[in-house]
């Protein structure tokens, strides 16, 4: 593998969890990844609450769009190096085929679009969800990716996945 790495999240809607990682890793990666999400059965449009979020925090949110993972599996898509899911109900379908073996992790978190309750109560859990992929893709951006064998690499991703 040699940089930019390209990694995608995914998750069923991509408009929330997934929308949030790949503005995230795009910001953290500092140009060593090039990130990308996508969803199974995608909703068509990022949440509102995904949206506000990540305007609030500073990013552009021209890049968001709710698509379906086909077009990563498709002729002429990136080569993808990684591939994380970060919905419970993504990791347990079946996934396409990606081209050259990326490396891949369960990075399950709670999906805040579910949240009942008021527009504070909504963007509060979204703004957990928010703090907890940014403290993973930190942690993942961190990694000395090109001295680790691919079992190494793959449990540290694992052990990621399961940090709060």
């Amino acid at each position: 593998m040699t940089a930019p790495f390209h990694v995608l999240f995914l998750c069923t809607g991509n408009s929330a969890r997934s929308i949030l990682a790949e503005a995230i890793m795009n910001r953290e990666g500092n140009g060593r990844f090039i990130a990308h999400s996508a969803g199974s059965r995608p909703t068509g449009a990022p949440n509102p609450f995904a949206l506000s979020l990540l305007q609030r925090e500073g990013f552009d949110t021209g890049f968001a769009r709710s698509k379906s993972w086909d077009e990563f599996a498709a002729p002429g898509a990136p080569k993808l190096d990684f591939v994380f899911t970060v919905c419970d109900s993504a990791a347990a379908e079946e996934c396409p085929y990606w081209p050259g073996q990326p490396v891949s992790a369960h990075w399950g978190l709670p999906d805040p679009a579910a949240v009942q309750g008021s527009d504070a109560e909504k963007a509060l859990a979204f703004a957990d969800t928010y703090r907890a992929l940014n403290r993973r893709i930190q942690a993942f951006a961190a990694l000395p990716i090109a001295t680790l064998d691919a079992l190494t690499l793959k449990a540290r991703l694992t052990e990621i996945g399961r940090s709060e």
